[in-house]
């Protein structure tokens, strides 16, 4: 009979471990941090119906973060009165990750730039956040 394996991960890495760093300042007012990379891939066809090889297209990275309304405030301070979020010059982002063992996973998000801003409030809210599309040109996974 097969050995059960009872909490085989141990603690889970999640949100209270996750720390993500911006122009030298860890964000305080960030509720959530999303991004992916894809490389479109297809089969290659030839003389017959399967395929003969494989087809590699242009990489893509996509990125998202969600800032409370005071996080948004502090990078705007830091910028001339007039400038728009947008305006700020392209940025990396480093997420962290802390395991239960101490060691700390970082994925850095390359070349960042903000494309909107706005908000979206209403009665009953207790806070503001706005979801920022980011540009980026790539994400190093698993960087040192």
């Amino acid at each position: 009979m097969a050995e059960v394996v009872k909490n085989k991960f141990g603690t889970l890495v999640g949100w209270n471990r996750t720390t993500a760093n911006t122009m030298g300042r860890d964000l305080e007012g960030i509720k959530r941090i999303a991004y992916n990379d894809i490389v479109d891939k297809q089969n290659a066809y030839g003389a017959n119906k399967y395929p003969v090889g494989r087809e590699e297209m242009n990489y893509k990275a996509e990125a998202s973060i969600e800032l409370y309304q005071e996080e948004v405030r502090g990078l705007m301070a830091s910028l001339k009165p007039g400038d728009r979020i947008q305006d700020i010059a392209p940025f990396d982002i480093t997420v962290e990750y802390e395991l239960p063992s101490g060691v700390i996973l970082r994925d850095r998000i390359s070349n960042c730039e903000f494309t909107n801003n706005g908000v979206d409030v209403k009665q009953g809210d207790g806070s503001i956040v706005t979801e920022f599309k980011l540009l980026c040109s790539h994400i190093d996974w698993n960087t040192i």
